[in-house]
């Protein structure tokens, strides 16, 4: 464990992050999941979902949980997924 004045700060102020970034990550993890969970109900309700996900990875990435190319990446992955299962 740190002995410094300033080691303890940082500790802290790095556990608070820690924290912080995972309470995102599960929630882009959750919306994800319902993304897919929902492509095999009805492509209405896919969308619906997408719509939540893309907030989430957007919201992760602005709060620098995520990186922005990452987000990117993954909604795009997951629109192009979700334009497939959409009745022609």
């Amino acid at each position: 464990m740190a002995n410094h004045k300033s080691a303890l700060k940082r500790a802290r102020q790095s556990e608070t992050r820690r924290t912080r970034n995972r309470i995102n990550k599960t929630k882009v993890k959750n919306a994800v999941k319902k993304v897919r969970a929902a492509m095999g109900e009805s492509p209405e309700a896919a969308a619906e979902a997408l719509k939540a996900a893309m907030s989430a990875l957007g919201r992760a990435a602005a709060k620098g949980a995520l990186h922005r190319r990452n987000a990117a990446r993954r909604t795009a992955r997951l629109a192009r997924q979700v334009a497939a299962v959409k009745p022609a």
